[in-house]
């Protein structure tokens, strides 16, 4: 049963905070600067969580180095003002809580680079619920999902996978989890569709359903 599990992993964009406009925004000022008009903005929900490189080259046809050409650039927007045109979703502050008060550990577990994750949890006063902030490097290095959670276990003294769960919204999230032998809650109210997260071990409609089935 998953309400027993100790140690919950969780996802960044998509699964605690509504990331989606900043996102956006600093995408189109890269595809900007490359002189590339997205002619369908609500496409680019489809970059959410995922790590950008990848989807830079499979959306938009980059090679490598322009990938993180538009990586660079990306971040200019984001750093400074993307990173906060954000909200954390209506009560996952009292789902952290809850958990916390019943003996979980919390573990964020995102393919954002760790520094601005770090910053986005401390701005939203979610950082205290966290003994763990994990995501990839700025030059790229643990961007894979897989890895990141690997990671994250690893900082929270490798526990048996049997005392672990992730919390995510992409299939990114679930296929990593699996690679680690831990199930994956999805968190259907975020940016991937029923059928992307259709492996889940679980699938919640919403963080009051999210509650339920981490706490029984």
């Amino acid at each position: 049963m998953l309400q027993f599990r100790k140690y919950v992993l969780f996802d960044l964009d998509g699964t605690l905070t509504d990331s989606e406009p900043g996102i956006i925004h600093s995408v189109l000022y890269t595809l900007e600067r490359f002189g590339i008009q997205e002619k369908c903005p609500a496409s680019l929900r489809r970059l959410i969580g995922p790590p950008l490189d990848e989807s830079f080259q499979r959306f938009y046809g980059m090679t490598v180095p322009e990938s993180k050409r538009a990586l660079e650039i990306y971040r200019e927007y984001f750093s400074d003002r993307g990173i906060y045109e954000n909200a954390v979703y209506p009560g996952i502050p009292n789902l952290l809580s809850r958990l916390k008060g019943a003996g979980k550990e919390l573990l964020l577990a995102t393919s954002k680079p760790e520094v601005f994750a770090a910053r986005i949890l401390k701005h939203f006063g979610l950082a205290p619920y966290f003994s763990v902030i994990c995501g990839c490097e700025l030059d790229g290095r643990r961007s894979a999902k897989c890895d990141v959670i690997r990671e994250a276990l690893r900082r929270a003294g490798e526990p048996d996978p049997l005392f672990a769960v992730m919390v995510g919204d992409r299939i990114h999230d679930l296929e990593g989890a699996r690679a680690n032998g831990i199930p994956c809650v999805a968190a259907g109210y975020g940016y991937g569709s029923r059928e992307e997260l259709a492996m889940a071990d679980a699938y919640a409609e919403t963080v009051d359903a999210l509650a339920a089935i981490l706490l029984g």
